[in-house]
């Protein structure tokens, strides 16, 4: 979601300042690439990019076809085909032994559903959404580009005629599910598209600074909660989106807790974490994380069950503690990475290992970008 917001953000700054521009979006890949479909950049007229759609080699070669796709006010498609072990020819240097298909959408402000417009839709809620975007892998053929975006209860669409992949998106939208599919007129990138992770961080120490200003270079909405007016102030976590000086028994009216959501108890304070913990374990909280040995959160749990609240196995696998990977961490910069590196894996269902113990492929041949 961090690249969507840049590139919106981009892209507003570009209008005010009259600039024409193009999204590029990868639709399709073939083999092994440095991104995966959904990756996305924006480019305007005079070079200026933001986002990505490979390591680096590709956005030279992108930024002229942007500039042509802007000129022509044409959707072009633009097929790398690095399979080749000479990929020199091609004047990219992919090196990803791959078929990277990239889609060029000039962006017209005046339309109401432009790519960007779209995109605006689906990161201005916190709302799982499904972003549609149609091509051709025919680069001749027409390519209607990013057409929709479907939500739980409403749609945005640039083609009334779409009712087919409305329902199709409804059906993926339940499931959580991208995919790429056929159709008679050519592929659809069916891409699920979740909240920005959520970091609720209980307590306004000093080590909860670095949490915050690292998770704000993800790009993870964060929220820090405390019951100290001298601890939770803008003075001291700048970057933080929310502060919120609250009662542990008010924690679920200070914010909006969801299955995009992690929490971090690290107030210090046994009472409040526990207070704290009470409130949290009935929630939809993928994350539940606690600060302090193990001996700690036992016993935060047993007098949880004391005190009549039931913590079923399910619920158990999404609390944390000691937080964080076994990285060697000791300082609180360290020990911030560490923590944040696990909701990291949490969420995106790996084990936090080693790539190079990784006997599959890290990513899937048919899977899309995963967000934050």
């Amino acid at each position: 979601m961090k690249e969507l917001n840049d590139i919106i953000q981009s892209y507003d700054i570009a209008v005010t300042h009259n600039k024409q521009t193009a999204l590029a979006t990868v639709v399709k890949v073939d083999g092994s690439s440095y991104r995966r479909p959904g990756a996305r950049m924006l480019i305007t007229e005079d070079g200026e990019m933001t986002g990505a759609i490979s390591g680096g080699c590709l956005e030279g070669d992108a930024l002229r076809k942007a500039q042509f796709a802007i000129l022509q006010q044409q959707n072009k498609l633009v097929v790398y085909d690095t399979t080749d072990e000479d990929d020199l020819k091609f004047g990219v240097q992919l090196g990803c032994n791959g078929i990277v298909y990239i889609l060029f959408e000039p962006v017209k402000p005046g339309d109401a559903n432009n790519p960007i417009n779209l995109l605006k839709k689906v990161a201005h809620q916190r709302q799982d959404a499904m972003l549609i975007t149609e091509f051709n892998e025919n680069k001749t053929a027409e390519q209607k580009g990013t057409c929709c975006v479907i939500k739980e209860t409403e749609s945005f669409c640039s083609d009334n005629e779409m009712s087919s992949m409305i329902d199709e998106s409804r059906v993926l939208l339940k499931q959580k599910k991208s995919v790429i599919k056929d159709d008679i007129n050519g592929s659809v990138l069916y891409q699920f598209i979740p909240p920005s992770t959520q970091l609720v961080i209980v307590g306004a120490g000093n080590d909860a600074q670095p949490l915050v200003e690292i998770a704000f270079l993800l790009g993870w909405n964060t929220v820090v909660i405390d019951g100290r007016p001298a601890y939770a102030t803008k003075h001291r976590f700048p970057r933080a989106g929310k502060i919120s000086l609250t009662k542990p028994a008010e924690i679920l009216s200070a914010v909006n807790i969801d299955e995009q959501t992690a929490v971090v108890l690290m107030t210090h304070n046994y009472n409040y974490d526990l207070a704290a913990l009470e409130q949290l374990v009935n929630t939809t909280c993928k994350y539940i994380g606690a600060l302090g040995p193990k001996k700690k959160l036992h016993k935060m749990l047993n007098d949880v069950n004391e005190r009549g609240i039931l913590i079923n196995e399910e619920t158990r696998d999404r609390i944390y503690g000691p937080v964080g990977l076994d990285i060697g961490a000791e300082t609180s910069e360290e020990i911030a990475l560490s923590v944040l590196s696990e909701i990291k894996a949490v969420f995106s269902q790996r084990e936090g290992s080693s790539l190079k113990e990784r006997t599959t492929e890290i990513h899937s041949r048919n899977s899309t970008l995963p967000h934050d």
